[in-house]
């Protein structure tokens, strides 16, 4: 993929703008997570409730050291056995962290994404991104480009081309501490 277009979505991010991109199942739309504006937009557009929480996404473990508690080794072994993947885990949050981010919860949902795309995104953009599917509440996520125009109209503000992974649902969410699944 030429980098303008990796260029372009880092500076509608930087601008507090709202992107989409290919996930390993659907088509994503996310932020910069530490601009609440933008994540405020995000949750309206989708009609969602910020006391869900929120998914961000990484490149690597680094991006989401700083927003989650250290992780014992059995947790480590846990959750890297995964990672990258279409895992998301509930990780205790630090106590620091936007409660936007992690809604009524302790815990931050992440996941270090397995597409090529959306981790060089977060290479590019240097450090995770809100990552939802682009879909209002309880409606299907988009897998198209096409759909995500449908779904959003003009509020999104670039969108990355590309496809997504073979997966045919949404990344699964672990809880790592009591190593539930939450969502197959």
């Amino acid at each position: 993929m030429n980098n303008w277009h990796f260029k372009q979505a880092v500076r509608a991010l930087n601008s507090g703008g709202i992107i989409a991109y290919p996930t390993e199942s659907v088509i994503g739309i996310g932020c910069n997570p530490f601009n609440q504006d933008a994540v405020t937009r995000l949750l309206e557009l989708k009609q969602r409730s910020w006391k869900k929480g929120l998914i961000l996404i990484a490149a690597n473990y680094k991006q989401v050291l700083s927003l989650i508690e250290p992780l014992t080794p059995i947790l480590e072994q846990r959750v890297f056995a995964t990672w990258p993947g279409a895992v998301t885990w509930l990780l205790p949050a630090r106590p620091d962290i936007p409660q936007y981010l992690s809604g009524k919860s302790k815990k931050l949902a992440v996941r270090v994404t397995a597409h090529p795309q959306a981790a060089a995104l977060c290479e590019y953009w240097g450090g995770p991104l809100v990552s939802t599917s682009a879909n209002l509440a309880g409606r299907p996520p988009a897998k198209t480009a096409l759909k995500v125009r449908y779904n959003f109209r003009n509020n999104i503000d670039y969108i990355l081309p590309g496809k997504i992974g073979g997966r045919s649902r949404p990344s699964e969410i672990r809880d790592a501490i009591t190593n539930t699944i939450l969502r197959v």
